[in-house]
């Protein structure tokens, strides 16, 4: 089944299963599998109407033979006889549902001023999170970084094709920026944390592992930080372990302490109620093996916020059915043919 769903209808597919008490702290946690190509990667969850599971592949060398570097299916089933309604394009979902995360954050981020992005990263993300953030804030500029001059050029060429005002840049356009986005296989940080004003937003989506990060130390030390889910930024987010101090970084306890201190999207979805920084009001306060959200329960103004996105399977699995529901789907559909597969578009 194509994965044909706008970016605006990821963004509210993903807002209501928050709304509606999903607690992103008892999700499942990804398997990662080493293998000669790269990294296979297993991701199941599941509601009372619907379950899924999306197999990934992350295959590095691919770019270099043409081919993308995010690969994989995702297998919708019905929430109460499993059996399965429908096979999606992997990559395209994660390709719509991870800039459609980052929207959700940004617009409850953001100063309600916001119209520069700096963008790190010239894939398929990068082309995702520029029509995700275009559908929650009225963006007038973006700054392109990348480090091939064609693939820059290209997506600087979209972008005004879509009424932007777009140039290419060098990291320290972080300076002038109301937006940051890091969407890069970047190890390292890309700029330098310091520039970046107080009023920016800025989000990294690039990594999974504990060992690499797309922002510095610097910068996450400046900043109110945000995440999915502390129990998942705990196991996979390198941007924040790595800016821990080594004394709490070294202690599995200090590490949750420290943890306490980043606000979940749910609580973020809660406490900002329709959306914008500054907002107030009472959040959930999720758990993370016991511990709870101990921050401040509105958005600061008075310094960068920032949020770190690893991926999580809930996420695929809300934006998955509602690409079946727009395409016409319903949980009471699945089947079975008689050649043993599943009965599925």
């Amino acid at each position: 089944m194509p994965v044909r769903l706008r970016p605006a209808d990821a963004v509210v597919a993903l807002t209501e299963v928050l709304r509606g008490g999903l607690d992103p702290e008892s999700c499942p946690a990804r398997l990662g599998v080493p293998v000669p190509a790269g990294e296979l990667l297993l991701m199941p969850a599941a509601t009372e109407e619907y379950a899924g599971v999306k197999i990934a592949g992350v295959a590095p060398q691919n770019p270099e033979r043409g081919l993308p570097r995010i690969t994989g299916s995702y297998l919708l089933l019905d929430g109460t006889t499993l059996l399965p309604l429908a096979l999606l394009d992997g990559a395209a979902l994660t390709a719509l549902r991870t800039p459609a995360v980052t929207a959700v954050a940004l617009d409850r981020l953001a100063a309600p001023s916001a119209a520069h992005l700096v963008l790190f990263g010239t894939g398929p993300q990068a082309y995702g999170h520029l029509d995700a953030l275009r559908a929650v804030r009225r963006l007038e500029r973006v700054t392109v970084v990348g480090r091939r001059h064609g693939p820059v050029a290209e997506l600087v060429d979209h972008a005004e094709r879509l009424g932007l005002a777009a140039a290419r840049g060098t990291p320290d356009a972080v300076a002038d920026a109301d937006l940051v986005v890091c969407c890069t296989t970047a190890t390292e940080p890309l700029f330098d944390g310091a520039l970046v004003p107080d009023h920016a937003a800025v989000a990294a989506v690039g990594s999974h592992s504990p060992t690499g990060r797309e922002v510095d130390t610097v910068l996450v030390r400046r900043s109110a930080c945000y995440v999915e889910a502390r129990a998942a930024a705990l196991r996979e987010a390198g941007d924040l372990l790595l800016a821990l101090p080594p004394e709490v970084a070294a202690v599995p306890a200090a590490r949750e302490q420290a943890a306490r201190g980043w606000m979940n999207l749910a609580e973020l979805v809660a406490c900002t109620g329709g959306g914008g920084a500054g907002s107030g009001g009472a959040g959930s306060g999720g758990a993370c093996d016991g511990a709870r959200y101990e921050g401040s329960m509105s958005v600061p103004m008075d310094r960068p916020r920032f949020f770190k996105s690893v991926g999580m399977a809930w996420q695929d699995l809300a934006v998955a059915a509602a690409a079946y529901r727009e395409w016409g789907g319903r949980a009471d559909q699945a089947s079975w043919t008689a050649g043993g597969g599943p009965g599925v578009p």
